[in-house]
């Protein structure tokens, strides 16, 4: 196997971007170049000021302001990028189908079909190609099936890999500097065997030989799912026993406490909220159920989408919990939200449980004002467009997006807490007070807020789970 000096990384989001900056960072030796077609994307990969980066993640501008114009490159001459590349990852979008057989379930592969099939197109020499991609079980065998038979007919040869992220938003830099685990998943032949060598050795540059496993391909796709659908699980677990609390009188803060020092249970993701969310959690369950449904095991699928189901009634929950509380009626009635984005440190916000409680506060007619310190107005807006529940003006209409948390609260019958930013918690809460509606509700769905010091100033407040 020849040595790698070349990585190409095809999709520059939130996966390909950082994971590269990273490996250029601790592989000066490489040259990692990240191609996307989108030009304004990589033209703010490249924006001189590292604050402008498109993707938000703490200590992400450091990483790339060092690696960047020696060894790190952003560029959208993806054909160019591929040539040079003994190694490619995909790291494309893999979003639910929204259309057709599996509509709302199955993993939508067409970018990643695009993308293999422009690599057998451009490959001129041998290439190792690895799925960053949360991909359905299988995927691999397909895009082997598709190099192979669409190539330019000059014997070349590739190696699948399967490598999943396994990132948190927030913290990806972290993970990525300092993995639980590395999975590489390849073909059991000796040149399948040569190719996940190949990338183990990128990865030894940082991460100790012991975290790094190795596995056949098909167990490193489905581990990937697993590991998502079981965290996930967690949260829906805990949030279905919030419900429980507040009709028995139980704290389920203290139930969480309570059963995390079980050794065999741990602390870990048994935070009550107003629901999970996020680009993966909910797409990898969904792409499970599928999975499952395809094989006929109906009893596997039925399992596994009541978490997505439990999370769904979690924020509908919230939502109608703020307009029983509000007399029966927010109807022209100011609601702030703090938070749009999924969860502190990102201005991510796919499947945000913001987006559904504002769009059930909206059909009741509700004025929404947010304040979030990362997103941006016009992602709030496509983020309630998507939705299709009433027109883009409408939308514009009913929510305010405010430059100023104190601005978004000012006037406001409620305020939810819907990400758990930690400057919330610094805030002013008596001025809040004094310029709100009288009652004046907070509803945290992240029970973050010092609880006391509100009740004191003169807050009706609301916790899940208590």
């Amino acid at each position: 196997m020849k040595e790698i000096k070349n990585i190409c990384c095809i999709g520059a989001g939130y996966v390909g971007g950082p994971t590269m900056a990273v490996i250029a960072e601790k592989c000066p030796d490489i040259n990692v170049t990240v191609v996307d077609i989108n030009a304004d994307r990589i033209a703010a990969w490249n924006d001189e000021d590292v604050s402008k980066l498109p993707v938000y993640e703490p200590g992400l501008d450091t990483v790339v302001a060092e690696a960047r114009g020696r060894n790190l490159f952003f560029s959208t001459d993806v054909d160019k990028a591929i040539d040079e590349a003994e190694m490619i990852f995909m790291s494309v979008n893999t979003p639910t189908k929204t259309y057709g057989k599996g509509k709302g379930m199955a993993a939508d592969l067409k970018y990643i079909e695009l993308c293999a099939r422009q690599i057998a197109r451009v490959a001129k020499d041998d290439k190792i190609v690895v799925e960053k991609s949360t991909l359905p079980v299988r995927t691999a065998s397909a895009i082997k099936n598709i190099l192979d038979n669409t190539g330019n007919g000059n014997g070349i040869k590739f190696q699948i890999l399967s490598n999943p992220e396994f990132l948190a938003e927030g913290t990806a830099i972290a993970d990525l500097m300092n993995p639980d685990r590395v999975l590489i998943g390849g073909d059991t032949t000796p040149e399948g065997q040569e190719a996940i060598q190949a990338l183990v050795d990128v990865y030894a540059n940082w991460v100790p030989q012991e975290q790094i496993l190795t596995t056949n391909v098909w167990s490193s796709e489905l581990s990937k799912l697993t590991a998502n659908a079981f965290l996930a699980q967690r949260v829906s677990s805990i949030n279905a026993m919030s419900e429980l609390c507040e009709k028995t009188g139980a704290d389920v803060n203290e139930v969480a406490k309570a059963i995390g020092m079980d050794s065999r249970i741990g602390p870990k993701f048994l935070k009550a909220s107003v629901g999970f969310g996020g680009s993966c959690f909910q797409k990898d369950i969904l792409n499970l159920v599928y999975i499952a449904k395809t094989y006929g095991l109906d009893e596997v699928a039925d399992y596994w989408e009541q978490v997505i189901i439990m999370n769904d009634h979690q924020k509908r929950r919230f939502a109608d919990n703020i307009v029983s509380t509000l007399y029966n009626t927010v109807s022209g009635k100011k609601i702030a939200f703090l938070g749009w984005a999924f969860k502190k440190d990102t201005n991510d916000t796919r499947e945000s449980a913001a987006i559904y409680v504002a769009d059930d506060l909206l059909n009741e007619q509700a004025k929404v004002s947010v304040y979030d310190p990362k997103v941006v107005a016009e992602r709030m807006y496509a983020d309630l467009d998507y939705l299709n529940t009433r027109t883009a003006e409408e939308n514009r209409e009913g929510l305010e997006v405010c430059k100023d948390p104190y601005q978004a609260c000012e006037g406001a019958h409620a305020i939810a807490v819907l990400t758990e930013w930690d400057e919330f918690k610094t805030y002013d809460w008596k001025k809040i007070y004094d310029q709100m509606q009288k009652p004046a509700f907070v509803f945290d769905g992240r029970g973050i807020l010092n609880k006391e010091q509100l009740k004191e100033i003169g807050f009706v407040y609301y916790i899940i789970g208590e």
